[in-house]
């Protein structure tokens, strides 16, 4: 599990695949959702060459 936590404590989960001197894709859901809602179009950007990044 990849994580940072802030300087007050809080701990942010995030995804980031594909080759890090590739173009990131950033995506970014609202409540409720978490990163596992975009695995789907993550899959396809890494497909296509990108890096693709959630939280």
């Amino acid at each position: 599990m990849t994580s940072i936590k802030t300087k007050d404590g809080t701990e942010i989960f995030y995804k980031d695949w594909g080759p890090k001197d590739a173009t990131p894709v950033v995506f970014h859901h609202g409540w409720p959702l978490s990163s596992d809602d975009w695995d789907n179009q993550m899959m396809f950007f890494l497909e296509k060459g990108f890096r693709v990044i959630a939280h």
